[in-house]
């Protein structure tokens, strides 16, 4: 999936840590990844989505933020992760086109 959930022993999700930053703020800047902890790369609290939100919501929260993989909460805990592939999955191929492209596309 090449994200990890970073949580506390509550289930309640304090960050996460993608392959991308293991590469980019970890090897790409010659730190070690044998001695970095899974927080020091962590930017900034994480985009979530409610276990209660339809299709439509989880699309805008993934657009609106350009992200590509979505943690679920429910009553604060982490509960599961929805991911671009999960998207490509389960919904129209029209919308599926529309997310690559919001999501994907470079500026």
């Amino acid at each position: 999936m090449g994200v990890l959930p970073i949580c506390g022993p509550d289930d309640r999700l304090h960050g996460i840590i993608t392959d991308r930053d293991i590469v980019v703020k970890c090897l790409a800047r010659g730190k070690d990844p044998r001695t970095m902890t899974a927080g020091q790369p962590e930017q900034g609290k994480p985009i979530t989505i409610d276990a209660k939100a339809d299709a439509g919501q989880v699309l805008h929260a993934m657009e609106e933020h350009r992200i590509r993989r979505l943690p679920v909460i429910d009553d604060h805990r982490l509960v599961g992760m929805i991911s671009e592939a999960d998207l490509a999955r389960h919904l129209p191929e029209d919308q599926v086109g529309h997310f690559v492209e919001a999501v994907c596309a470079t500026s």
